[in-house]
């Protein structure tokens, strides 16, 4: 199952609800983000407020250059890391099968 974004709102300073097309929602902190390099537009003109979802490439973003990988934000909020992920993923194509 491909992983897509339904929604995803900044609720407070830093962090994002987000909720994923198989139910899966959650709160994401990325304020160790916060000041560094390009995350430093977060900070002007309350530009974090402004997370969107691009459409084109299913990313949680805030500009055209300022964007998040949604699957790590997924496996984060599963508290899951890539292997179980794709592990599941196998298991469940070969229970269709």
């Amino acid at each position: 199952m491909d992983i897509i974004i339904n929604t995803v709102k900044a609720i407070e300073k830093y962090k994002i609800s987000v909720l994923f097309n198989d139910g899966t929602k959650g709160i994401i902190n990325l304020s160790h983000l916060a000041g560094k390099g390009i995350f430093s537009y977060w900070d002007e003109d309350n530009n974090f407020e402004k997370v969107f979802i691009n459409k084109e490439n299913n990313a949680i973003a805030w500009s055209e250059y300022l964007e998040i990988d949604t699957l790590n934000c997924y496996l984060t909020i599963r508290g899951i890391d890539f292997d179980e992920y794709i592990n599941s993923n196998i298991k469940e194509s070969h229970a269709f099968s």
